[in-house]
């Protein structure tokens, strides 16, 4: 009887063996196939997630003030902003440069704003500014007009000090108007107890 899986013969098998490499072959593309679908659902999910999501710029941000001046948080964009070609005028807030209550001296832990000031009006020398001293809401609107007026006249004085001509400083008061926090609390009241610097000139 003749062995069925002899090949010397010229007749084929009778048996056809797969191997378990063929089997594993058999189903590998279906596996690939199934990963690459989990993986594009996967990224569809996540885009769909990012386009809700809102992006926070850490840079300061303009704000529109009254008469269309922009505000710029901070004194310390003040250089580039002289150097550049921006609008003018616009209102810089100063970071740290508020007043006690009823006072119009300049705080020693505030006297690096005014520094800051100085050296680039140093670097600017074309550049005139106004300073506008805020009041919070306590006591009468006129006391609070002068004191603001007092409070720019202090900044400008330790400007002189520094070596800026007085001829490029103008002074004003905005009183109690145009608070930036609530006049409320005592926090609120401090942070109104401000100067602000609008740039006229470069």
């Amino acid at each position: 009887m003749a062995n069925p899986n002899d090949r010397g013969n010229g007749v084929p098998p009778n048996n056809i063996h797969t191997g378990a490499n063929n089997r594993k072959k058999g189903w590998l593309p279906w596996l690939f196939l199934a990963l690459g679908l989990i993986a594009l659902l996967f990224g569809l999910k996540r885009c769909s997630h990012d386009n809700g999501l809102a992006r926070v710029d850490t840079a300061p941000v303009a704000v529109p003030a009254t008469g269309g001046v922009a505000v710029l948080v901070g004194t310390s964009r003040l250089g580039g902003f002289l150097g550049g070609t921006e609008a003018l005028p616009r209102t810089f807030v100063f970071e740290k440069l508020n007043f006690d209550t009823a006072k119009s001296d300049i705080r020693t832990a505030d006297r690096s704003e005014v520094d800051e000031l100085a050296a680039a009006m140093k670097q600017h020398p074309n550049a005139r500014v106004r300073i506008v001293g805020y009041a919070d809401a306590r006591g009468a609107a006129s006391s609070n007009a002068t004191l603001g007026k007092e409070r720019a006249e202090s900044v400008k004085a330790a400007l002189v000090a520094e070596g800026i001509a007085a001829d490029r400083l103008e002074t004003a008061t905005g009183g109690e108007n145009n608070p930036v926090d609530t006049n409320a609390t005592s926090a609120g009241q401090a942070e109104n107890r401000r100067t602000e610097l609008i740039v006229l000139q470069r």
